[in-house]
């Protein structure tokens, strides 16, 4: 059902993405900037990372076509990195799917517009986002109704994380750190579950586990 895919989608990619997690980035990465630049900032990073989920969203199948890889592969691949995303969500930790390293921040805080990079890619469009966009899409393939929940789940998230990032500084001051680090757990339960879903999907359409019953 198209609800039901809207759903998904809009629940893997508030994970993937991340809004939460971009405020806090974002709102320390911007501390010396005015209004007017942060603004701009904002509108430049959700516009070019949206971008490169599009881009995902209609040519990530021929993609895996190119490639030689499957859907069920597709599925138990997604499902496995979507899974790892999920357990550093749950237990608060950095994942290299969903936010920046180290060395990352260190560049972006060397520069005045962090509106590319990082904010675009990667977080927004990161690992994460970007294979998990491949996966919907491939699996609501042939039913264009699911394809069109899919990019109103993501359509819907990027437009929660502009108004989040245009309001990082108050957001962050009456949510405070512990309100939103609740919410990427709760919301990593249910990635968790969802991931498991679809490593069990992929398994059960390659046809592995028949030929390994016989």
């Amino acid at each position: 059902m198209p609800i039901e895919t809207f759903l998904v989608s809009f629940t893997t990619y508030f994970a993937t993405i991340g809004p939460a997690d971009i405020v806090v980035l974002f709102a320390a990465l911007t501390a010396g900037a005015t209004a007017a630049e942060r603004r701009a900032m904002v509108f430049k990073g959700v516009v070019i990372g949206g971008a490169v989920l599009l881009f995902f969203v209609f040519f990530g199948e021929p993609l895996l076509a190119i490639f030689g890889i499957s859907l069920p592969a597709l599925r138990t691949a997604g499902g496995i990195l979507l899974l790892l995303i999920s357990i550093d969500m749950v237990f608060a930790r950095s994942s290299g799917g969903t936010s920046t390293t180290d060395e990352e921040n260190a560049e972006a805080a060397s520069s005045s517009d962090i509106s590319v990079f990082p904010l675009a890619t990667p977080l927004i469009a990161g690992p994460g986002a970007i294979g998990a966009t491949i996966l919907l899409m491939a699996d609501a393939s042939g039913d264009p109704p699911r394809q069109v929940a899919v990019v109103a789940g993501l359509l819907l998230i990027l437009m929660l994380t502009y108004l989040f990032l245009l309001g990082a500084t108050q957001l962050q001051r009456i949510l405070g750190f512990t309100v939103l680090h609740v919410i990427s757990r709760i919301v990593g339960v249910l990635l968790a579950a969802l991931s498991v879903q679809f490593i069990f999907d992929g398994l059960m359409t390659s046809g592995l586990l028949g030929r390994m019953s016989l």
